[in-house]
């Protein structure tokens, strides 16, 4: 496992073709100010143009929290810094990343938190992690596409009855209500989402992303039959790839594929 850049509030590594993000700052519960934004939308830059990693874990540094979103305390200092157009953890309006992104979530995941944790593809939650848009509390709304995401990631009346009283939801219950994958031991959510990255990385990347890709891009058409039928980049990439061969030429001669990621 190799360091993957110099960063002040975060971390990155990489793991073969993982790589992973931790946001450190757990004497706030790794809140997120503005500096922090920044560096996290650097870091998936770097993830997005890097050919050699083809999954991303983001995480939280210690075992209290994931993250409880926005630094409200640096908010009220006054003090002016942009946000990144990729969005509040560079993620939740990062609309063009198709490689997977998992978050692996320890203790809270509130605000913030919770709304990179559902920009994320897979939601890996340890039986601590607690997830809620506690923002009307405070006077704010979930304003970084948790009023938007939630909703179409769960039915609506369990998103209302979460978005309009800011309550806690335990990672079980984030696992009934269908916003979490998988639910695992306390400490034991990144080692997880290792193992799910891996499993993807058995895939081609190639139809990975154009998967993500139909998968994303599909919710936003309405009409099934128009949905099915448009040909999204990702797929006539996929169909154009040497991928797309040595799949079935990897089947026919009963060995491992090996995925070249290229046209």
């Amino acid at each position: 496992m190799a360091a993957a850049g110099a960063y002040e509030f975060i971390k990155t590594e990489t793991d073969g073709k993982i790589f992973i993000v931790t946001i450190n700052r757990p004497d706030v519960l790794n809140c997120l100010h503005p500096m922090a934004n920044q560096e996290m939308g650097r870091a998936f830059d770097e993830f997005a143009a890097n050919s050699d990693l083809w999954v991303a874990i983001v995480t939280g540094a210690g075992p209290k929290a994931f993250s409880a979103g926005n630094d409200l305390k640096f908010a009220a200092s006054g003090q002016k810094s942009p946000m990144p157009a990729s969005g509040f953890g560079g993620l939740t309006a990062r609309y063009d990343l198709m490689k997977p992104v998992i978050a692996a979530v320890n203790g809270v995941a509130m605000g913030g938190g919770f709304e990179i944790a559902l920009a994320c593809d897979m939601i890996i939650a340890a039986e601590n992690a607690r997830f809620a848009l506690p923002e009307p509390r405070v006077g704010f709304a979930a304003l970084a596409s948790g009023l938007h995401r939630l909703p179409r990631q769960v039915p609506l009346k369990k998103a209302m009855g979460m978005m309009l009283t800011g309550r806690h939801v335990k990672a079980r219950e984030g696992l009934d209500i269908g916003f979490v994958t998988d639910l695992v031991a306390e400490g034991k959510a990144v080692d997880a989402a290792k193992q799910w990255a891996a499993q993807i990385l058995e895939c081609s990347p190639m139809a990975i992303r154009a998967t993500k890709e139909a998968a994303i891009k599909g919710l936003d058409i309405a009409d099934f039959r128009t949905a099915f039928e448009t040909k999204f980049d990702g797929i006539q990439r996929l169909l154009a790839s040497a991928d797309h061969k040595e799949g079935p030429r990897a089947f026919a001669e009963k060995r491992k594929p090996v995925w070249k990621n290229e046209y």
